[in-house]
């Protein structure tokens, strides 16, 4: 892609992030993360459909709920990290598997254009072109919005995404 394409396209400005569970009422956790999100300062300005897919990574578990919110907050991305797993910890995710099922996930995607490389922080989240239960979300709310790393459009991402992971959006 061309500079003068990359900066006719809308950035990434604003913060991204995925949700994920396998675990109790699925959909329910999905918004009850929103509920104390919201109510922590961080408001929810757009939410992509909920989407299915098997396990990543470790398989042998239930199929996840995938979702992408877009959020508004002042928090600087340390403190939201701080704050996202409080909120995993109180909707009682316990760590204990990598890719292990889980109450809730809540995952930094992207925080404006900003390139955070930290021991326990990685923005852009560094396995995003490589996970369709991510791509397809984004798409939905943000598909022309550059990965400021690949410099390449959500909708590009997708494309050439190598996950061939069925994910399933869910009506209604």
């Amino acid at each position: 892609m061309e500079l003068e394409q990359i900066l006719s396209l809308p950035n990434m400005q604003g913060v991204y992030l995925s949700l994920g569970t396998n675990l109790g009422n699925r959909e329910e956790n999905l918004l009850k993360a929103q509920e104390l999100l919201a109510s922590n300062g961080i408001t929810v300005s757009s939410a992509s459909s909920v989407y299915e897919t098997a396990a990543w990574g470790k398989e042998d578990q239930g199929d996840f709920l995938n979702q992408v919110i877009k959020v508004e907050t002042v928090l600087l991305p340390q403190v939201l990290l701080t704050e996202i797993n409080r909120i995993e910890k109180e909707m009682g995710r316990v760590r204990f598997e990598k890719w292990g099922k889980r109450v809730i996930d809540i995952d930094i995607l992207y925080f404006n254009n900003d390139i955070i490389d930290q021991v326990n922080l990685k923005v852009p989240h560094p396995e995003i072109q490589q996970r369709r239960f991510i791509l397809e979300p984004m798409v939905e709310i943000a598909a022309d919005g550059i990965h400021p790393i690949h410099e390449k459009t959500q909708t590009e991402l997708l494309e050439s995404c190598v996950d061939h992971l069925q994910v399933k959006q869910l009506v209604g």
